[in-house]
């Protein structure tokens, strides 16, 4: 998890947005990982991420919180701590939770009240799913084929997918989505989720 330090606001414009993800584009193909959903929330981001190696994505972040800092600083003259300590993540058992888990990290602006349709933030993978959006940023959720046997059944049953109270529940637990146990011994795929929240 990261955050701006003491919540603040580290995008302040559209502008702001934009940059942060050209930087996501740029230092991914040399860190290569697969994004399959995140949201940009106006003091902090969430990403739902396999990674192939902790330490490649490690550095992605260091350079991606670096660089957007010294973009924020030459800008809104900024001075002091931007993000608040380093980057936080917790593993998510490759289960039938790991679709609901992105569909919670897109409603974020929602429970925000920035919007009352997901559909209408910009700044989330959520618009990928329900709309066929093209996203540069997004591998295809494994599970998400599994919704329909069409675009346009797959994109309305994601539209109407209730996220299960056990995601809600499980989101600050050090691990969640599969059993502790089928996790630790290596029964269930290993993965990364970077999740930033406010």
């Amino acid at each position: 998890m990261t955050r701006g330090n003491n919540r603040h606001t580290v995008f302040e414009s559209d502008d702001d947005y934009l940059y942060y993800i050209s930087l996501i584009k740029r230092f991914k193909t040399k860190h290569p990982f697969d994004i399959f959903h995140y949201c940009l929330m106006p003091n902090h981001t969430h990403f739902l991420i396999k990674t192939n190696k902790a330490s490649d994505f490690s550095t992605f972040m260091k350079k991606l919180n670096l660089s957007y800092f010294y973009h924020y600083h030459k800008l809104y003259s900024w001075i002091g701590h931007f993000w608040q300590d380093r980057y936080k993540s917790q593993p998510v058992g490759k289960d039938e939770y790991f679709i609901q888990c992105g569909k919670y990290i897109e409603l974020n602006p929602l429970r925000a009240k920035l919007t009352t349709n997901p559909e209408d933030y910009k700044w989330s993978s959520y618009r990928f799913y329900t709309l066929g959006q093209n996203n540069e940023l997004i591998t295809e959720d494994f599970l998400y084929n599994d919704l329909g046997n069409n675009q346009a059944s797959r994109q309305k049953e994601y539209t109407k997918m209730i996220v299960d109270e056990m995601v809600v529940s499980n989101y600050k637990k050090p691990v969640w989505g599969s059993s502790y146990q089928q996790y630790h011994e290596g029964r269930k795929e290993r993965y990364n989720f970077s999740k930033k929240r406010d």
